[in-house]
């Protein structure tokens, strides 16, 4: 998980993962769509490979690089537990402010 957050803690690697989201490209694709040089985006896709989130299937003399699933449902089973956290903390507090609401409202006699 770690080796995950720390991939993805780079901007420019963050940016391929999005590209690659979408579906699988080249080197020379990611670099035209992100405006890099073809050695940084090859330096970035190697740090991808290396934390498992991205592999490579080269075909002739090119190299298709696709998003690898299992660490970002990793990643996703791990924030999960972060929701639950909050919206627990969200219920107790929206318990907390309808005992202050009622607390506040006193009974209308006039009515």
């Amino acid at each position: 998980m770690h080796s995950t957050l720390t991939a993805l803690a780079e901007p420019n690697r963050l940016r391929i993962v999005e590209l690659l989201r979408d579906r699988p490209l080249t080197v020379g694709e990611i670099a035209d769509r992100l405006g890099l040089h073809q050695p940084q985006v090859s330096k970035h896709l190697r740090v991808l490979s290396e934390a498992g989130l991205v592999e490579v299937h080269p075909i002739a003399n090119r190299r298709i690089y696709k998003l690898r699933p299992q660490p970002f449902q990793v990643l996703d089973d791990w924030l999960a537990t972060f929701h639950r956290v909050w919206e627990d903390r969200f219920n107790q507090l929206d318990d907390y402010l309808n005992k202050l609401q009622g607390k506040d409202q006193e009974p209308d006699d006039d009515k």
